[in-house]
């Protein structure tokens, strides 16, 4: 999930919770060229190559792809690199909703590449003439990240991969991983702040669920640039995730860790983040290091989760534990919001 488009449902909660009250009284310019699509898909992605720097921050980030569509951060999508007898699985990064590979993985993605992994991100789910990625429907998106994996691993001659995916990205990648047979050849799955049995949004999904047509007549009535097709299969409850999830959330040929906030912004009751087959590792931020509230939108900036995800891929090169240093609930929010929509 991602900040713009979710502090609207915010705003469109409270909009819609006054409308009830009432009614019961009476794609981008990209730097790369596109992947052609899988057939029939109203969803489009990308290889993006336009390199721009390292970023420690969130905010930063997302303004600078804002204004560099098709950005990638250095070392990453290098189609060259070979992998080592240390790191021998390509690290694949997949990003959130409404967003892309710059947005929110300039911070892990040279991190990666300097400790000397091969590192790959695509944009996915883009719809067409948007101005952003990680909108469409998920599964659509799943079967992209397929395509890109197959084409990492043809450049690499790699058996297998490793992929971390943030919000959505966790999402579709576990899509693909347990759907699509991507645990064939995928070793580790991690989900940073990973909606693996949904969201509330911001608890409008509560509020719908008592109300006749759901999130349907939510998509109906709400604004479009409000709903998208991954935030609805998103939501606590979607049929998507039912089906995902159904008879196991995971599939015995992958290892599967998720690292969560029990204060993330979007993620609640936070329990929906854990998986619940007993073989997956679920990390909790705040439980290992009480200090560090960090939320949904900072995780993929917070240097105490990265040094997880770090660890989580080489336990044998892991800080551990990691600095534990105080981060206050709620920071970066605001810095995300402003961003976003000024």
């Amino acid at each position: 999930m991602r900040a713009h488009r979710q502090m609207r449902w915010a705003a469109a909660g409270a909009a819609l919770g006054m409308g009830l009250a009432v009614s019961m009284l009476g794609a981008p310019v990209a730097a790369a060229e596109e992947v052609p699509d899988i057939p029939g898909a109203i969803s489009v992605w990308q290889v993006p190559d336009r390199v721009g720097p390292a970023q420690i921050t969130h905010h930063d980030a997302a303004r600078y792809a804002r204004q560099h569509p098709g950005s990638v951060p250095p070392g990453v999508n290098e189609f060259t690199c070979t992998p080592t007898g240390e790191h021998p699985r390509p690290v694949v990064l997949v990003h959130g909703t409404d967003s892309n590979a710059y947005s929110d993985w300039a911070s892990l993605g040279p991190r990666l590449a300097g400790a000397g992994y091969c590192v790959f991100a695509l944009n996915y789910g883009g719809e067409p003439g948007g101005d952003n990625y990680g909108t469409e429907d998920m599964t659509v998106s799943a079967g992209q990240l397929a395509q890109f994996v197959a084409a990492v691993r043809d450049a690499t001659a790699a058996a297998e991969v490793d992929i971390v995916g943030y919000s959505q990205g966790a999402t579709v990648a576990r899509y693909f991983v347990n759907r699509l047979g991507g645990a064939a050849v995928v070793d580790q799955w991690v989900g940073l702040a990973s909606p693996t049995y949904g969201g509330t949004l911001f608890g409008l999904v509560s509020v719908l669920e008592q109300t006749p047509g759901g999130m349907e007549w939510a998509t109906a009535v709400l604004p479009p640039d409000l709903v998208s097709p991954a935030l609805e299969q998103q939501a606590q409850g979607s049929p998507f995730l039912d089906d995902l999830n159904g008879g196991a959330d995971t599939d015995a040929g992958t290892r599967y860790t998720t690292i969560g906030s029990r204060v993330d912004e979007v993620i609640q009751p936070a329990t929906n983040i854990a998986l619940r087959d007993g073989s997956a590792t679920n990390l909790m931020i705040g439980d290992l290091c009480p200090l560090n509230q960090s939320g949904h939108f900072r995780m993929p900036y917070d240097e105490y989760s990265l040094q997880l995800v770090m660890g989580v891929l080489d336990p044998a090169r892991a800080v551990s534990p990691p600095p534990c240093t105080a981060v206050p609930a709620g920071t970066g929010v605001l810095e995300m919001i402003l961003t976003e929509n000024f």
